[in-house]
């Protein structure tokens, strides 16, 4: 019998709140979880690449995926859904971290294609590697398809396609940004079978339009309401208004990559929402201070956000 498939809907990777001594910061985790949860999103996604999932152990892989539980569920958010980031660079230890998610109380994980060795990594041992893992998961899982993250290696729609029939493999996260792959995918594989997300903002509307389920996408970590807003629209069938919040969402999306990324957005969630503080893992860089106009294009996102 087929796994369960995530439902549709807006995921956000959650950024992850440190001390100084790079120690959780336990009070703004709980902090972002909440404002997350409150702003909409149909699920957050622990331990992704905007969490910094590489720099944790397995034990803070497994406190933050209970810490988020555990504050959804205080606070009367039980139906938001946690999507858990299991990659890592053997099938034994993805393993290992698939079956502590679901120990922790995630319900789907999200597994990136391991890329330490890139030539090894042909067409037939990508389907392999997802195959024996998936296999194994306890959870329902997820094809994670980032090429920046995995030294360029980009999986295809007919890979992805072939992985779909497996029974636990249910849906993908395509942060590659090419909607002619989504494309493929949604017309053969309906979102009731295979949950095929967007992966960025900035095509957030044109993967819906596409067939996508919705997205798994950072900006929201900024912005969810005008996320959930634009997504209500569309399902209203309003999509000339929808256009106009993706045109904002798209220059957002842009806007925070050039802006400094994760240590951007935590000073920004820090300045305008009062909780957590800037501090990133090694080698990541903290970004103290913020200017110039990609600064300003999200200071007007967020003023909008806080209108709603």
């Amino acid at each position: 019998m087929p796994a369960a498939v995530p439902p549709p809907g807006i995921y956000v990777p959650a950024v992850l709140f440190f001390k100084e001594n790079e120690d959780f910061d336990v009070p703004a985790i709980k902090s972002h979880v909440l404002r997350l949860a409150q702003g909409g999103v149909t699920g957050i996604v622990v331990q992704g690449s905007n969490g910094e999932a590489q720099h944790l152990s397995h034990d803070e892989r497994k406190e933050a995926i209970s810490l988020t539980r555990k504050t959804l569920d205080e606070n009367g958010f039980q139906n938001v859904v946690i999507i858990a980031g299991c990659g890592a660079q053997s099938a034994r230890e993805t393993k290992k971290l698939c079956a502590d998610a679901k120990d922790a109380g995630a319900a789907f994980v999200l597994v990136l294609t391991p890329s330490v060795w890139p030539g090894d990594m042909t067409t037939a041992n990508i389907i392999r590697y997802h195959r024996d893992v998936a296999d194994y998961s306890p959870l329902p899982y997820m094809v994670y398809n980032f090429p920046t993250v995995t030294a360029g290696i980009d999986l295809d729609s007919d890979i992805i396609l072939t992985l779909s029939e497996h029974p636990n493999i249910v849906g993908t996260k395509l942060s590659c940004g090419n909607i002619g792959k989504l494309h493929r995918i949604t017309s053969v594989k309906h979102p009731s079978e295979f949950c095929t997300l967007a992966g960025v903002s900035e095509v957030l509307l044109q993967g819906l339009l596409s067939g996508s389920a919705g997205a798994i996408a950072a900006l929201p970590n900024l912005v969810p309401k005008l996320h959930m807003k634009m997504y209500a629209l569309y399902q209203a069938g309003k999509v000339d208004e929808a256009m106009k919040i993706q045109s904002q969402l798209g220059q957002g999306d842009w806007a925070t990559r050039k802006a400094g990324g994760i240590g951007a957005m935590k000073t920004l969630i820090s300045k305008h929402f009062g909780y957590g503080e800037t501090h990133v893992r090694r080698p990541l860089m903290a970004v103290a201070q913020l200017s110039g106009p990609y600064v300003d294009t999200l200071e007007e996102l967020i003023a909008s956000e806080k209108t709603l």
